[in-house]
């Protein structure tokens, strides 16, 4: 099979910047959702007026943001039947589950409730309507579950069978799928961090109007800085926990990704981990006497712990995941690219040969023919299915194809964790200050806007390393993105991916200027002066 080297890197460039523009608006979608949701809450329970007017005003700000990222995410849905129709076809049977399950169920809740929440203040109840406002928060997250569970499964493939006879992965275990380790994880570390963002914005929004406003929105914003430092503070410490099982998961289901995050060529036991550190550009993943790293500072068995859940435990780094031949936690012994490769080669060969033996079947007459052909048949099954976990190694045809952007995932890996610290201390200077009605200093409140570009550049890291990482794999081990795009002139890729860039970029700078607009306006808060 000729590969256009051209057409996948403009396919991947295209799909990267969609799901980059996009997770721009989810992550405060789902942040401001809960924020708005405990206001209305805090209404609800109290009676008092400005924490309405304080809930309708953060929701102007959700719904401008919702709408744009509703379109953002339609686009790149469409992107997988159009670039990806390889991949489609393969495993769209067990793919599409969960994003039918999202347009379906999840978003039809959201676009319901979310009408109740603008337009149902004065003509449904005080109950009612702040039961729609957490459904609209727990439709968008149940949207990002069914979202996430499809994302999950191209990380750690499961509760699937191939079928030699449609050239398919078929689901057979809808809830292996849907709750697999990997898919319950990531949902909880993507949208707890996500409340990180809309905590972020709210603070930022908020110190604006301090600096701004002064003590005519002093109520409303040092009441929306409280509400949002103690989201955010929760959020930061649970994001914690849920890093690192996000982490064990990486190092028992895609130790190469892991390898790739912590700049490890050479692995062995008790092996630290990687606080800071700079890269050797010139180390190769062999045994080239070179150091993997220029400067570098480690926590003492930190990546074994990590990794095993064992400070001696053994890590294997891309050396050995190159060349096998270590001992894995079952027992067994991990085989090199190489024989992964061949056993890849096979599985492929015998579902072509598989292919053409099923079509001579379908008109040999002769019952000794037809006899020959299915057992010919059912060897090329065997064979698939003694191969099929390598499968998609018989597409690779280079063991440095196995090898991720290192320096792009070390380094978006640390900027993630770093700024995860920050943000922490963050959200308990802004808690500790606001509660004591000491969060006046100017110096502070220009942090927390300066904060939110910081904020952005944190949540993007994380999904870089989690999808950089995972690279060439469109689903790992079992199909590279090169057997998985579209047979499309790369021109066309091109052509669209400006177009999109263009269109994206657009929406992108109506939304800052319509949510300006809306801040500038602020609040109505006539009866709070």
């Amino acid at each position: 099979m000729e590969l256009d080297l051209n057409l996948i890197d403009w396919s991947r460039a295209q799909f990267a910047m969609t799901a980059i523009y996009h997770w721009l608006f989810v992550p405060l979608t789902l942040g401001l959702s809960l924020i708005m949701a405990i206001m209305e809450t805090v209404y609800y329970r109290t009676g008092d007026e400005f924490w309405k007017r304080t809930a309708k005003f953060w929701m102007k700000l959700f719904g401008i943001n919702f709408a744009i990222g509703v379109a953002t995410g339609i686009i790149l849905e469409f992107e997988f039947g159009t670039n990806w129709s390889n991949y489609s076809w393969f495993v769209g049977d067990i793919f599409g589950a969960p994003l039918a399950i999202e347009g379906i169920l999840a978003f039809f809740m959201e676009a319901t409730f979310v009408a109740v929440m603008f337009f149902g203040w004065n003509k449904v109840g005080k109950k009612f309507h702040l039961a729609s406002t957490w459904l609209t928060g727990i439709g968008a997250a149940i949207s990002a579950w069914w979202i996430l569970v499809a994302n999950s499964w191209m990380q750690y493939p499961v509760g699937m069978e191939f079928n030699p006879e449609t050239v398919r992965n078929e689901m057979t275990d809808f809830f292996a799928v849907a709750f697999s380790p990997v898919a319950v994880t990531k949902f909880f570390h993507a949208v707890i961090s996500s409340w990180i963002v809309g905590s972020v914005f709210a603070i930022a929004v908020a110190s604006w109007y301090l600096l701004r406003k002064g003590e005519s929105h002093k109520k409303f914003a040092l009441s929306s800085i409280k509400v949002a430092s103690v989201v955010g503070l929760a959020a930061s410490l649970i994001t914690l926990f849920t890093g690192d099982k996000s982490a064990y998961h990486v190092a028992q289901y895609q130790p190469m990704k892991l390898a790739a995050i912590e700049g490890l060529y050479e692995g062995g036991e008790s092996v630290g981990l990687v606080g800071m550190g700079i890269l050797n550009p010139d180390k190769q993943w062999y045994d080239d006497g070179e150091e993997e790293f220029l400067v570098d500072f480690k926590i003492p068995y930190g990546l074994s712990y990590l990794a095993t859940r064992d400070a001696n435990g053994y890590v294997p780094g891309v050396k050995e995941l190159i060349e096998g031949g270590y001992t894995l936690a079952d027992g067994g012994m991990a085989l090199s690219v190489d024989e992964k490769m061949a056993r890849g080669k096979a599985a492929v060969e015998a579902m072509g040969a598989y292919r053409e033996t099923s079509k001579a079947l379908k008109t040999a007459s002769d019952s000794i023919e037809v006899a020959l052909l299915k057992n010919d048949l059912a060897i090329y099954d065997e064979v698939i299915d003694e191969n099929m976990e390598y499968f998609g190694y018989g597409y690779i045809g280079d063991p440095k194809e196995l090898l991720p952007n290192v320096p792009l995932n070390f380094y978006a890996f640390r900027v993630m964790v770093i700024l995860g610290a920050y943000f922490i201390l963050f959200f308990i200077v802004s808690s500790v200050l606001s509660f004591k009605g000491r969060y006046r200093q100017k110096w502070l409140q220009w942090i927390a806007i300066i904060s939110l570009p910081l904020v952005y550049l944190c949540s993007q890291a994380g999904w870089i390393v989690a999808e950089a990482g995972r690279q060439p794999w469109a689903i790992q081990d079992l199909m590279p993105v090169g057997a998985a795009v579209s047979n499309l002139p790369a021109s066309s890729v091109q052509v669209t991916f400006f177009l999109f860039l263009a269109l994206f970029t657009i929406l992108l700078v109506a939304e800052i200027g319509i949510m300006l607009k809306a801040i500038k306006k602020g609040p109505d808060l006539e009866q709070d002066r």
